[in-house]
C-alpha cells in the first residue's frame, strides 16, 4: 500500500486568459478545477497507474467535501481527519499568449491540537511493514514544524518507508528523523544546509550532510534541465525528456509518484529515477495539474537519460 499525507490540501481553480495584463479585468476562456495539494496530486497519479493507494490528511467544510467526493470519483481511497476549519482554495491564471502564469495559494485553516493528535493516531494505526508513506507539501497554521518528523519516527518503527517532500523547518526536522527518501529542490537544499549548492563542491558537501543526518536517498530537482539522485554511495544525473511545456505545476509531484511506484515494484533506484524524469516531463506538458497515465510515461521513458557520476 502507498499512503499519501496532505496536511494543507486545496481546491485548485485554473483560469485560462488570453494574456496576463496588470490593472486589467481579465476574462477567462475556460476554468479547470483540480483536487490540489501535493499529496493529492501524487495520489491521482498513482491511481492512473492502478497502484493501491490511499489519501490521508486534514479536510474541512464545503470545500473539503468537494475534495473528498472528487478523489473518490477518481477511484482514490480516502481516510481523512475532519477539521473545524474550511479547506483552502488556490487560484491560478494561465496566459494563452505565452503560457506564463500567476498562482495564488491561500494560507489554509488553523488546525487544532486535538485534530493533530487524531491524525497521528490514525497514521500509527495504519502502518504496516513494507508500506510506503509519502508526506508532502506545506503545513497549515497550528501544525508544529516537526509534524513530519513525528510521522517518520512512527513509520520507521513500523518498518515501513517514509518519503518526504516539503520545505523549510518541516524539511529540516523531517531529515533528522531519517526518512527513506527526500525530494528537495535547489532552494530547499540551500536553506537547510546554508550552502550555495549551485557550486559543485558545495553541492557535494550539502548532499553528504543530508545523508549524514540519516536520509538514505535524495532526489534533487535542479531546474528544468536536470535532476540528481544520490544514495550516499553513488550519484546519478538525470536529464528529463524535452517537451512542449504547458504548465509545470505538479510536475515534481508526478515525478515523485512515479519514483515511489517503481520502487514499490522493486525497481532499482536509478531505474525508478528514470521513470520519475519521464513522468515529470509528461505532467509539465499537460494543462492544469493533470496527471499522466502509465502509457503516457512509457512513451517518454527511453528519452529520459540517467548517467552515473
Amino acid at each position: 500500500m502507498i499512503y499519501t499525507v496532505t496536511l494543507n490540501p486545496a481546491l485548485d481553480k485554473e483560469y485560462r486568459v488570453p494574456e496576463l495584463l496588470p490593472n486589467k479585468i481579465l476574462r477567462a476562456s475556460s476554468v479547470k478545477i483540480d483536487f490540489g495539494g501535493k499529496g493529492f496530486n501524487i495520489a491521482r497519479m498513482l491511481s492512473t497507474f492502478d497502484a493501491d493507494c490511499a489519501a490521508l490528511g486534514f479536510i474541512g467544510g464545503h470545500t473539503g467535501s468537494i475534495l473528498r467526493e472528487g478523489l473518490k470519483s477518481n477511484g482514490i481511497k480516502t481516510d481523512f481527519v475532519e477539521i473545524s476549519g474550511e479547506t483552502r482554495t488556490n487560484i491560478s491564471a494561465v496566459s494563452d499568449k505565452d503560457r506564463s502564469y500567476v498562482k495564488i495559494n491561500e494560507a489554509g485553516p488553523e488546525i487544532l491540537p486535538e485534530e493533530i493528535e487524531q491524525l497521528l493516531r490514525k497514521v500509527e494505526e495504519l502502518i504496516h511493514p513494507e508500506d510506503w508513506w509519502i508526506m508532502s507539501g506545506s503545513l497549515p497554521r497550528g501544525v508544529p514544524h516537526d509534524i513530519y518528523a513525528q510521522m517518520i519516527q512512527r513509520i520507521n518503527r513500523g518498518k515501513a518507508r517514509a518519503i518526504l517532500d516539503s520545505s523549510g523547518e518541516a524539511l529540516n526536522y523531517g531529515c533528522m528523523a531519517k526518512p527513506f527518501l527526500i525530494k528537495p529542490n535547489v532552494e530547499e537544499l540551500t536553506h537547510i544546509t546554508d550552502l550555495n549548492v549551485q557550486d559543485a563542491l558545495a553541492l557535494e558537501e550539502a548532499l553528504s550532510r543530508i545523508h549524514a543526518m540519516g536520509v538514505k536517498n535524495i532526489i534533487l530537482s535542479a531546474g528544468k534541465e536536470k535532476a540528481i539522485c544520490s544514495n550516499g554511495n553513488q550519484r546519478w544525473v538525470g536529464i528529463p525528456p524535452k517537451v512542449d511545456e504547458i504548465n509545470p505545476i505538479g510536475a515534481g509531484d508526478a515525478m515523485l509518484a512515479a519514483i515511489v511506484y517503481r520502487l514499490s515494484r522493486e525497481d532499482s533506484l536509478p531505474e525508478a529515477f528514470r521513470w520519475g524524469l519521464a513522468a515529470g516531463s509528461v505532467a509539465a506538458s499537460l494543462p492544469g495539474t493533470m496527471m499522466p497515465g502509465l502509457s503516457d510515461v512509457e512513451k517518454l521513458l527511453e528519452k529520459a537519460v540517467v548517467c552515473e557520476e
